[in-house]
Formats: C-alpha cells, sequence, structure tokens
C-alpha cells in the first residue's frame, strides 16, 4: 500500500477554453478588401499550482491580421488544462509543466483559432507546430542569465 502512495503520478484532470476573443473592428468594410493581410501572431504558455500537486497549465494565442494600419481581425484565444503531478522531483515537475502539459494542449488551441477563423467569414489561420522544449530551454537560459530560479510562469 505505501508503494502506491509513493508512485509517481502525472494525469490530465481537464481541458479547457479559457478565455475566447474575436474583434473585427473594421467590419464590414474590410471584409470587400482583396488585398493579402499581414498576420502576427504571438504565443505565450504559463503554469500555476492551484492545490496541492494540482498545476493549471495554460497556451495563450495571439493572432492580429492587418492590412495597412487597418486591424481585420484580432483573436485571442487561452486553451488549458489542469494536470496532476506527484511524486516527482521538482526539476521534473518544471520539464513536465513546460514542455509535455503545453503539446497536450497546443492541437486544442490550433484547432480553436483555425475555427473560429473561418467561422468569422475569414480563410483559416494555421498555427504552426511548435517545440515547446526549445522554449523551455530559453526560458530557462534566460531565467539563469538573471539570475532566477527557473520557473514556467
Amino acid at each position: 500500500m505505501a508503494d502506491q502512495e509513493l508512485a509517481p503520478v502525472f494525469q490530465l484532470q481537464r481541458m479547457y477554453l479559457k478565455d475566447l476573443s474575436l474583434e473585427q473592428p473594421n467590419s464590414p468594410q474590410i471584409l470587400l478588401e482583396q488585398q493579402q493581410p499581414q498576420v502576427d501572431i504571438q504565443l505565450a504558455m504559463g503554469a500555476e499550482g492551484i492545490a496541492d500537486g494540482v498545476y493549471e497549465v495554460a497556451v495563450t494565442a495571439t493572432v492580429t491580421t492587418q492590412l495597412g494600419d487597418r486591424t481585420l481581425f484580432l483573436v485571442e484565444a487561452k486553451q488549458a488544462g489542469i494536470f496532476e503531478l506527484r511524486n516527482l522531483p521538482d526539476d521534473q515537475i518544471q520539464g513536465i509543466l513546460g514542455v509535455v502539459c503545453p503539446q497536450m494542449i497546443y492541437p486544442y488551441l490550433r484547432a480553436i483559432v483555425s475555427d473560429v477563423c473561418t467561422r468569422a467569414g475569414f480563410p483559416p489561420i494555421l498555427l504552426a507546430e511548435v517545440n515547446f522544449q526549445a522554449m523551455y530551454e530559453a526560458q530557462l537560459q534566460q531565467a539563469a542569465g538573471n539570475g532566477e530560479a527557473p520557473s514556467v510562469n
């Protein structure tokens, strides 16, 4: 029985859409434009403890499309998951929260962004694959350069 209590645990409790926003400030006139818009995509991720051994991990995509100085549309979507991690070393927990959890969440975020763009009357925006391992390692290097302890937030 004691062995079961000390066994490592990594489990997805729940996946959910935490926030979604669509803005079309220049519609309907901008919908008549035939030019190719400029697309800017920003990704962010974060993790925080919400209970003992339970964490919320979120990945946010902000997609801005513009024609010149006019905004065609802006989509911001935040997909999140609640994960249980127990009986693991702290360095492994940080790696799981910074790499594995976002990799599980991201496909759902990609689908949401594409779907919202299509439902708004625009061609779908297909978010590229992301190397969360490289992002996590860059965060670690940045934290080390600043003399901070590694953190996923």
